[in-house]
């Protein structure tokens, strides 16, 4: 039985009556629920398979191919032979035309209907679920219920005049011979000129409200009433004025007029976001503005619609457009990705900008990165005793995480501000800074750039981490050894020691944890760039330069040196707290929701062998567990680096919105060049590709 009943759920997706019995079920008179839900299912029948007898092909596999349009032509050749049939389907589908208010599909249809992104995207979650019911005589929610086919825009625009003209034929020909020299058909034309004209100042309206509201005024330069949006209601007030016929020179004049006023509001859009990337990102403002811009581009195609009736291609494509944003208004990724992605790539820019302080271009550079890498690793090696400790005490697990946070994040603060490195946070940021030389590679100029920075990117990359690895495991070793000799104890058990190196063994969990730490690398960079658009959005280096109560402190000065402090390290202070909490906390806080995770960061497990290999002496290298755990670091590190950089750099890619290029003439160059120069993967040359060496002093 339940069998049966999902059999047939699953088959009533694409399932249909018979044309006959849709035909014969025709009713001008019956309530609006039962003609909404005639047409509806007339529609799947439309869209349904099947053979429909000679009008169907035979393909080379023995399947049948149809036409595009061959149910539609179908059905008109049988309202032609059947005049019942044919008057009781046109004043049918009339009387659902009339009784349906169109306003909503051409104002509301594919324009959000919420004013925040929150309450939209709980609504379309909701839409996803619970679909218009037929009862109600909303055209929008019709459409809805009537085109469920990704197919069928497509469909409605590829109709071609004749079919126009034959399906216009059939629905209006009883209309004219009922009413004198054809005034049913005029009659018809003016109200859909009325619902056209009430659509557009409806729409003007609400472009007004939102280009006036206080979001969107604040970013225009010049007075209120300069701004176009000022001007739009009374523009298409003239243009709708009685009186005035399409071909008038007035009624061009005031066309021209109002159609500049909307360029004006593209504009004005453009410009609020020009201010958005200079001031920072308000994702609720984006939100807004792509608003204003479906309106403004439904304004575009009912104006067209409305000015120029006769030519059928407008009409079709009107309603195909419609049908598109129908479809889009049902979905969530659409609403997200148009209202994030100017915030990602605000975000993304953020990170490019300090990406291109870890790319080493000239051996100046190269031996710079190298010590402030050996002062990074310096640093990691007093947390690798500190991590030791807090977990010698064997506390609760979230109290372990959190003084875990605390180590690391209190690390990489110190790493922050003596100017050191630590190499696995550089490839969340030269991603970014690297997809922003993909905009020239489809040239080859720009393309040899993009290989040069890959090659120095990678050299950069290598170099940081061989600087940490070189200072994090001696110094490590060093102090567990110098302990033991001094003190005539260790730091940490041989038991602990031992243990540590089994779980960096290549042959456990090391990959898989090793992937979660890069995605923790990513995502600190993130959380940075947000805390940097968040600084800048809200002006908060203003706010604190001219506090009242910052100044009476600190004074005037002292304030404003606070305020650049915090400009220019809020994004680094962010972005390493934010990873020593990831880092501590984050896999205490998985672990107890999901599956178990561990941290595995190269520099830090490097460091942690070295304090083990103290503790055990040279007889660890006789150790199968410590070769696997040194074929563990190395994959972990190429992971740590991998993913992080992947992450980052595919971002950077869509939010960037970058044409494709060729990505296989980009590849084949990068590799042309290692295998011509491999050397140049760990040697920088000794001035940056593209400057002038530096002049010989004259004598």
């Amino acid at each position: 039985m339940l069998r049966s009943l999902f059999r047939k759920w699953r088959e009533s997706r694409n399932a249909s009556l018979q044309l006959d019995a849709i035909l014969a079920a025709a009713d001008p008179d019956a309530p609006l629920a039962e003609r909404n839900q005639w047409l509806i299912e007339l529609g799947y029948w439309m869209r349904r398979d099947g053979s429909l007898g000679s009008d169907a092909e035979v393909g080379d596999a023995g399947t049948r191919s149809y036409p595009a349009h061959v149910r539609l032509r179908y059905l008109l050749q049988v309202l032609g032979r059947h005049p019942d049939w044919s008057d009781s389907f046109a004043r049918t589908v009339r009387s659902i035309v009339r009784d349906n208010d169109p306003t909503s599909l051409f104002c509301d249809t594919g324009v959000a209907s919420h004013p925040g992104i929150w309450s939209e995207m709980a609504d379309r979650l909701q839409a996803r679920f619970l679909p218009p019911p037929p009862n109600r005589s909303d055209m929008a929610g019709l459409f809805a219920l009537l085109f469920v086919d990704e197919n069928d825009a497509e469909w409605v625009e590829a109709l071609d005049d004749d079919l126009v003209e034959r399906l216009a034929h059939a629905l209006l020909e009883d209309a004219e011979a009922a009413e004198e020299a054809g005034d049913g058909l005029r009659r018809l034309r003016r109200a859909r000129e009325a619902t056209l004209t009430a659509s557009i100042q409806v729409l003007v309206s609400q472009v007004k409200a939102t280009g006036l509201s206080q979001a969107i005024r604040t970013r225009l330069r010049g007075r209120v009433e300069d701004t176009p949006f000022f001007r739009l209601d009374s523009a298409i007030a003239a243009l709708c004025e009685e009186g005035i016929a399409h071909g008038d020179d007035a009624f061009a004049h005031r066309l021209n007029y109002f159609r500049a006023l909307l360029d004006g509001c593209h504009a004005a859009a453009h410009q609020v976001y020009e201010d958005l990337e200079e001031n920072g990102v308000s994702v609720e403002v984006v939100f807004q503005i792509e608003r204003m811009k479906a309106r403004l581009a439904r304004i575009d195609l009912l104006l067209n619609a409305w000015v120029d009736p006769s030519h059928h291609g407008r009409h079709a494509h009107l309603i195909a457009e419609l049908i598109r944003s129908t479809q889009a208004r049902r979905s969530v990724g659409h609403l997200m990705s148009s209202s994030f992605a100017q915030l990602a790539r605000k975000v993304v820019e953020r990170s490019a900008e300090s990406g291109e302080h870890y790319i080493t271009r000239d051996r100046k550079e190269y031996r710079e990165l190298m010590r402030a890498a050996a002062g990074g690793g310096l640093v990691t090696a007093a947390t690798v005793y500190l991590k030791f400790l807090i977990y010698g005490l064997h506390l609760d697990k979230f109290v372990e995480g959190f003084l875990a946070s605390l180590n690391y994040a209190g690390s990489f603060l110190a790493i922050h501000f003596a100017h050191f490195t630590l190499a696995t946070k550089q490839p969340a940021m030269t991603g970014p800074a690297l997809a922003h030389r993909l905009d020239g590679a489809g040239r080859p100029e720009g393309r040899e750039i993009f290989v040069d920075d890959t090659i120095a990117m990678i050299r950069s990359n290598a170099a940081a981490i061989f600087g940490n690895l070189s200072v994090v495991f001696p110094v490590a070793l060093a102090v567990e050894w110098l302990a033991g000799k001094a003190f005539g104890t260790h730091l940490i058990t041989p038991a602990k020691a031992i243990a540590t190196i089994e779980s960096f063994s290549i042959l456990g969990p090391t990959p898989l944890y090793a992937i979660f730490t890069g995605v923790l690398l990513w995502l600190s960079s993130l959380i940075a760039g947000w805390a940097d658009n968040w600084f800048a959005l809200h002006r908060v280096h203003d706010v604190m330069a001219y506090n009242r109560r910052l100044r009476y402190v600190l004074g005037q000065r002292g304030a404003m040196r606070l305020a650049d402090f915090w400009k220019r390290n809020l994004s680094g202070i962010t972005a390493n707290v934010s990873l020593g909490f990831l880092l501590g906390l984050g896999p205490e806080i998985l672990s107890f929701f999901g599956p178990h995770m561990e941290v595995r960061h190269v520099t830090l497990s490097t460091g942690s062998v070295g304090a083990a290999i103290g503790v055990l002496g040279f007889d660890a290298l006789r150790m199968p567990a410590l070769w696997l755990a040194v074929a563990g670091i190395a994959l972990m590190g190429v992971l740590n680096v991998a993913v992080s950089f992947a992450l980052a750099f595919n971002m950077a890619l869509r939010s960037r919105e970058m044409r494709r290029v060729d990505r296989m003439e980009v590849v084949k160059a990068v590799q042309k060049r290692i295998i011509r120069h491999p050397l140049s993967l760990l040697i920088p040359p000794r001035n940056a590709p593209g400057s002038a060496p530096a002049e010989s002093p004259s004598l």
